[in-house]
């Protein structure tokens, strides 16, 4: 399982890339391994408002449907359009081809609440023990 040390976690599993007021998101490679085989992904229009850790979309797995948390509040200025014909991406290559939202961050500050990869990290081990 990849943890990249560039990158800042939350809490429902979903990494995140900053970029000068640009946000880069989607699901780590723990939460796509748990999921399985993704066959379908929804994510919100170019435009939308998100809100931080509210639902702003879903990812259809063979196994179970879960949301997409925002990690952060502000409008979306990109989605990852190729994971409308190929979602499987997102479990190839989750931190990379396989991201899913792009969002223009209103509130920097909300970015305190991240996890690092160390931190993320002992989150997985932590649940891990409890299951």
């Amino acid at each position: 399982m990849r943890i990249p040390e560039d990158l800042k976690y939350t809490r429902e599993h979903e990494w995140l890339l900053m970029e000068e007021g640009t946000v880069t998101y989607g699901i780590t490679d723990f939460a796509q391994s748990e999921l399985g085989d993704i066959v379908f992904v929804e994510l919100p229009e170019v435009g939308d408002a998100v809100t931080v850790n509210d639902t702003s979309g879903t990812i259809e797995a063979v196994k179970t449907v879960a949301d997409i948390f925002s990690p952060v509040s502000g409008h979306v200025i990109e989605v990852n359009e190729r994971l409308v014909d190929d979602p499987d991406l997102v479990n190839r290559d989750p931190y990379g081809e396989g991201w899913m939202i792009k969002v223009e961050v209103e509130d920097p500050p909300e970015l305190v609440d991240l996890l690092s990869a160390d931190e993320y990290n002992g989150l997985i081990e932590q649940e891990q023990a409890n299951s």
